[in-house]
This record gives structure tokens, sequence and C-alpha cells, in this order.
């Protein structure tokens, strides 16, 4: 019995998924040609035909896991592919020779496409990191004591000097104790600053005058209504008269020891545009016996003198940064003693006018400038007035981050005690440099230069003291320094012999 003939549906299917291929390939070439000729019509930079395919674009890279870093429209289009938005099929890639402006134009962002990419604008601009602080710069916590800070350092020094003077020659080496201390008050208003420092100097070995000194200041800024600040200053100031002081008694053991108290009050206010200052300062100077090498004593009490000064300053604000300000000044000195021993009477009135302008930079640059004139005059008609015309600056530059210039240029009167001097001009310019080498390593040199520029009249001649000085701090942690020092100073006259000092010392600060 013969079987019936098996028919198979292989066949029959196979011609189906043949047929559907074909029609679907048909139809994806045709959709091709299609968007070809489309995005030929369009300029290569036209967007507008295809946002809605960007949109897709990007929702299907978000969920095929790209990273948030990497640009969402610039992958795909790098890569030739795109995702539908359910992940489910795949657009076939374009070929290398057909991908060009007229596509990728329409894909990527513009800013993509361009190698100088816009500036965010400035309020969308990220702000700017602070410098990190250094081991040179950062501030020590200090001490809490109730509502003030206290920062206290000492220095423990051990130095070498060698002075020369006309044909005689002093070395010594001596131990020195520096010590500095700065209390500030944490109020909400008002604040008092409190500063001291002093040096103890112990010789030993060779032969040398020792120099002790100290200085204490304090300073209350009131804050008061309608944009016053009022001022109260107190100081005193303790040191020993140098050798090479005009004033300073000649081949004296020991010379005298000076203190000084000082006393002010200033009130600032803003009148607008304008801005007044009204100062008064008083100072008190007491000098102690000096000592000759024969064992005696000389009294130099007639020179112990008091002196107050008014002064006055209007200024005009052209800007925050720049004020134009005119300055007038009186002042009265008068000696405890009616006549020193010499028979002069030195009490006089002093007066003063200068003209300048303050400026503030912020850290770039800070500080004024002023033209003037001065002049001194005495009770004693046997001594000549003295008159000069001055020039005061007191400049903070920082040309580069890390390095900071001080300059700072005094015009003064210096009265005299010698029989029949009236005194002398001082011209005293000062620069100080100090640059960060490294962040725990800070440099420091120091340049200046003094003439005392007597009268025509005087029998003492001009004087120029050059100094020149340099330093390293190495700052071991927060309370810990490492200080070296080299200093040289020169004395030049006209007549009599010059004079020179070296001095050099290493030492260790220890601050909280």
């Amino acid at each position: 019995m013969g079987q019936p003939k098996q028919t198979s549906s292989v066949t029959p299917l196979r011609a189906m998924s043949c047929a559907v291929s074909f029609a679907v390939l048909t139809g994806l070439l045709l959709s091709q040609t299609a968007a070809f000729a489309q995005s030929a019509s369009q300029p290569a930079n036209s967007r507008s035909a295809t946002s809605q395919d960007n949109h897709a674009t990007n929702n299907a890279a978000s969920a095929a896991g790209f990273d948030d870093e990497t640009d969402d429209t610039a992958t795909p289009a790098a890569n030739g592919a795109t995702a539908n938005a359910d992940g489910a099929q795949q657009r076939p890639a374009v070929p290398d020779a057909q991908a060009g402006d007229d596509i990728t134009g329409s894909i990527l962002d513009e800013d993509i496409r361009r190698l100088n990419t816009r500036e965010a604008p400035v309020d969308e601009a990220l702000p700017r990191r602070r410098a990190a602080e250094g081991a040179s710069t950062e501030e020590t916590p200090g001490i809490p004591i109730g509502t003030f800070v206290l920062r206290p350092s000492v220095t423990q020094s051990i130095n070498t000097e060698t002075t020369k003077d006309d044909n005689t020659t002093q070395r010594r080496a001596f131990l020195e104790t520096d010590a500095a201390a700065t209390l500030t008050s944490d109020w909400g208003r008002h604040q008092l600053t409190v500063t001291s420092e002093g040096a103890w100097q112990k010789n030993v070995s060779g032969e040398g005058e020792e120099q002790p000194s100290f200085k204490l200041n304090s300073d209350l800024r009131l804050d008061l209504p309608d944009d016053t600040t009022a001022h109260l200053t107190a100081g005193y100031n303790f040191y020993r008269e140098d050798t090479d002081d005009p004033d300073a008694i000649a081949n004296a053991a020991q010379q005298s020891d000076v203190q000084e108290f000082s006393a002010g009050a200033s009130v600032q206010r803003d009148f607008g545009i304008l801005r007044g200052t009204t100062a008064l300062a008083l100072t008190r100077s007491i000098y102690s016996d000096a000592k000759l090498s024969n064992g005696t004593t000389v009294s130099l009490s007639d020179r112990n003198q008091t002196t107050g000064t008014l002064r006055g300053r209007v200024g005009y604000e052209l800007s925050p940064a720049l004020i134009p300000f005119i300055e007038a000044n009186i002042g009265r000195t008068v000696y405890d003693e009616t006549q020193d021993s010499a028979g002069y009477e030195r009490s006089g009135h002093s007066y003063g006018a200068k003209a300048g302008v303050e400026v503030d930079l912020g850290e770039k640059l800070k500080g004024e400038v002023g033209v003037g004139y001065e002049m001194a005059d005495f009770e004693d008609s046997r001594l000549s007035s003295i008159d000069t015309a001055t020039l005061d600056a007191s400049l903070l530059w920082s040309p580069i981050r890390g390095t900071d210039v001080n300059l700072d240029l005094q015009t003064s009167i210096q009265p005299s005690t010698t029989a029949g001097e009236s005194g002398y001009v001082s011209h005293a310019l000062t620069t100080t440099v100090t640059h960060q080498l490294r962040d725990n390593l800070v440099g420091t040199m120091i340049g200046g230069v003094i003439w005392r520029d007597y009268p025509t009249d005087s029998t003492i001649n001009d004087e120029l003291v050059y100094t020149a000085a340099t330093g390293l701090t190495w700052n071991i942690n927060r309370y810990l320094d490492l200080t070296s020092t080299l200093g040289y100073e020169l004395t030049t006259r006209k007549e009599g012999s010059d004079s020179q000092q070296w001095r050099a010392g290493v030492g260790l600060k220890l601050k909280r």
C-alpha cells in the first residue's frame, strides 16, 4: 500500500521570508535616498529638519548607559549609529565616504563642532578658587583670652657683630632674645589692638655696646554713627641711643637710655565725596645719664621734652581707589629746662603743609604720596630756623603673587642738642622686598639710605648712612621657624672717618 505524498511548508516560508526581506531592503534604500536628497537641498548648518532625530538620539544614548560627562550628541555622530527610544532596533551606520557636513552638521551641536568653544558668561562662571595657605602665610590660632586673641612669639638667636670706626675695630658675639605679641579684640563693633615687641642682648665674647629695646602700642577704634570713626592711641618706646647718632656722647661706654610716652586721638568722618580727619598727638621724651669709659656719668636731663602736634586733613574722593588730599599741621615743643647745659633755649614751634593722594588698588598697590613744606623755629635767636621741602611716601606694592615691596620715604626736621646747632633735615628712604621662595621659605631684602642735611651755616658736615640686609625664614611648622640674617651699615662723612658695621645671626622662633 503506497504511502501518501507529504508536502513541507519550509519552501513557502523561505519564499515568503525572502520576499519580506527584499521589500524591507527596498524600503530602506528608498528612505535613505530621500534623506540624501532632502539634506542636499538644505543649507549645511540647518538643523530644523532633524531636531526630533536629535532628541531621540540623546534619549537612546542615555538609555544605553553613556557616561554623563560625555556629550550625548557627539558620541552617536562619531559612531555613525543611533538607537531608538526603546533600544530594540538600530539604524545602519553611514559609510565613511558619505559622512560630511551635510550629515554631521544636522546632528552635532554647533559648539561641539567649534575648535574654540564659547566662554561661559561671567555670571555663569565658577567662583575662583582661593590659593591654599602655606606655612609661611598661615596665621597661628593664638590663645583665646575672653573676647581677645593673644598671638605671642619668642625668637632666640646667636649673633656676631664687627664694628670699624677709623682705625678702631670691635668684635663681639652676643645672644639676643626677641619677644613679640599681638592682642586683638573679637568684638562685633569697635576694635582694640595691642602690639608689643622687645629685644634683650647679652654679650658672650668680645667688646661692644648692647642694644636693648622695647615697644608697646595700643589702638582703640570706635565705629561711631554717621560714617564717623575715632581712634584712641597710646604707646611706650624704650631704646638705647646709637653711637652713630649725631647727638650721642663721644667715647661713652654706654649711651643714654631713651623713654618715649605717646598718646593721641583722631576723628575721621565722610561727608559724601569729602573726607575729613582731625588728629592730636602728644609725645613725652625722657633721657637717662650716659656712662663714660672712666666710670663717670653725664646728665642729659636738659634734653627731656614734651611735644604736641595738631593735624588736619581734607580728602576728595574721586573714587574709592583714588583720594587726593591736603593736610596742615602745627606743633609745639617744650623742654623741661628753659636752657640746656650750653645755655640755649631750644623750645619752639613747627609748621607744615602738604598735598598728596591716597591710593587703594587692593592687593596690588596701597598707600599715599605727598609733597609739601615744613619749618621749625626756636625761642633762642642764636639758633637759626630750619625749613625744607618735603616728599613723603608710604606704598605697599605686590607685583606678583607671593612678592611684596614696601617703599617708605620720609622727610623730617630733627633738632640737635649740640651747642650752637639748630638741627638737620633727615631724608630717609627704605625699601623692603619680601618674596615667598617656597611654600615654607620666605626671603627678605632691605635696603635704605639716610641723608642728614645740615644747614649751610652749620659746623657739622652732611652724613650719608647706607643700610643693606637680607634674611631667610624657614617655617618648620605652624609654631616653629628657623631664621637667619645678614646686615651691613656704612656711614660716610665729608670730613672725618667713615664707620662700618657687619652683623650676622641665626635663631629659632617659637610662636603660638
